[in-house]
């Protein structure tokens, strides 16, 4: 939801913008948003709009409503971009000039609305109405015809647990951002893969949850270092990518030596959400996949079964599936790799007595029951490195947990796709595609979403 911000006194626009922006000259923005012209002062207890936007730089030949066009779909929207940026003749733009625009939404008025309602439904507050109304040259606040369309400031805020204190929307598609929670001890970051055309239409989309694997070289960033941006291309859908920690394992820890480390909490209870309230997503169990590759593999069959309503396509690439087989080896690796690289001596299943009930809950394979109706998606490698001692233990135990997996699937006759291939423990881009486009094809394609079902995202 976008920020508000009430005045106190002394305050100045300047002063807001270099508060929410780190730019005191963003101050324009603040004032398009919120009505205001003509002035820098504003008197205490005005409420006022702090939208996000992007940044555009001026080619030649370019023009407001050409740009409005553009991101917006709207030219008739090009009067916002100019007051945004301080431009005092909209005819005339001179190429390299950097221009502000405001995240936009736009709402179609129904029979029955008025601005108090849609005040509250965007901003929470139904006595922002006024601002929509000066906002879209309303000269009665009481009065709007069905079938007017509204452009609605909007932006990405805090709520859910989650403050952002830090972001970088400036990229086309990838777009950054950094929280502090209380399930967590620091600040995890999350990547958020847009669809190419997500700026310039109004179209819902489906959304992927892609989860790393463990180690001290995997974050929120892997997938981008593996290529996500040219395999997703053309495609109309969202990736998510969060941290989960160099071994978190998914999990909300029975025990933690450095504070808090509790993933789960983090990805179902504050992102999910935070990402339905933020992004136009379908925010149902036709709308969300989760995969992942290693640790992600399995963290993506652990929330499926355990978040059943949640997501209706998973997809284990070279993920463990077992965490009982040969003695739980899977189960003492999350409690030692955890210990290791995350909790300093904390574990995920507790030691040297496991909390079995937990390990129970996590297990796919105690829990075949939670992935019928599900598409299902399996990869492994069968002949990982025999020299390298961890690519042959890792991928070995993934290859023969998939495989009981499987049968237990077949066991229940809950339809499955699964691929064994050569090589060892590693990321294969040409699996991730064809997983890619059956996710799609499981997923409610990406559409106009209808104005009942609007909610506050852009």
């Amino acid at each position: 939801m976008v920020r508000t911000h009430t005045v106190v006194a002394g305050e100045t626009l300047p002063m807001l913008a270099l508060r929410f922006y780190g730019d005191p000259e963003l101050h324009t923005l603040i004032a398009t948003a919120s009505g205001i012209s003509g002035s820098d002062s504003v008197g205490a207890g005005r409420q006022l709009i702090v939208p996000d936007y992007s940044r555009y730089e001026v080619l030649p030949g370019d023009t407001l409503s050409q740009i409005a066009l553009r991101y917006y779909g709207d030219p008739a929207l090009s009067p916002l971009i100019a007051t945004a940026s301080g431009i005092p003749d909209p005819d005339h733009i001179d190429a390299g000039r950097q221009l502000i625009i405001p995240d936009l939404t736009r709402y179609e008025v129904l029979a029955g609305d008025t601005l108090s309602q849609i005040a509250l439904r965007y901003y929470g507050d139904p006595a922002l109405s006024p601002l929509i109304a000066t906002a879209n040259a309303i000269t009665d606040p009481d009065h709007i015809e069905p079938g007017y369309t509204l452009a609605i400031f909007v932006g990405r805020g805090d709520g859910f647990g989650l403050s952002i204190v830090d972001r970088n929307e400036n990229d086309s598609r990838l777009w950054y951002y950094r929280f502090h929670t209380a399930a967590i001890g620091w600040n995890p970051g999350v990547n958020v893969l847009l669809p190419e055309d997500y700026r310039t239409s109004t179209d819902t989309y489906p959304v992927l949850y892609l989860h790393h694997g463990g180690g001290s070289d995997q974050d929120f960033r892997t997938f981008d270092q593996l290529g996500i941006r040219e395999l997703t291309a053309g495609k109309p859908i969202i990736v998510v990518m969060p941290d989960g920690g160099h071994a978190g394992w998914f999990s909300n820890p029975v025990s933690s030596f450095v504070g808090p480390r509790n993933w789960e909490t983090f990805h179902i209870a504050q992102l999910l959400p935070w990402i339905d309230a933020n992004f136009r997503t379908y925010a149902e169990y036709d709308g969300r996949a989760v995969a992942g590759f290693s640790m992600g593999g399995f963290g993506a069959l652990k929330y499926t079964a355990k978040y059943y309503g949640h997501f209706a396509s998973v997809s284990s690439h070279s993920g463990p599936a077992s965490l009982r087989r040969d003695f739980g080896l899977v189960a003492h690796w999350a409690n030692l790799s955890s210990a290791a690289m995350d909790l300093a001596g904390g574990t995920i299943y507790g030691a040297p007595f496991w909390n079995q009930a937990r390990v129970s809950a996590d297990n796919p394979i105690e829990n075949i029951e939670r992935y019928r109706n599900k598409r299902i998606f399996l990869a492994a490698g069968t002949s990982p490195d025999p020299v390298n001692w961890f690519d042959s233990v890792n991928e070995t135990q993934v290859l023969a947990g998939q495989r009981e997996f499987r049968a237990r699937l077949r066991d229940a006759n809950i339809p499955h796709e699964w691929h064994e291939l050569p090589g060892g423990h590693t990321f294969r881009p040409d699996m991730f595609t064809l997983d890619l486009d059956g996710i799609l094809a499981r997923l409610r394609p990406a559409a106009l979403a209808s104005s009942t079902s609007m909610v506050p995202q852009l």
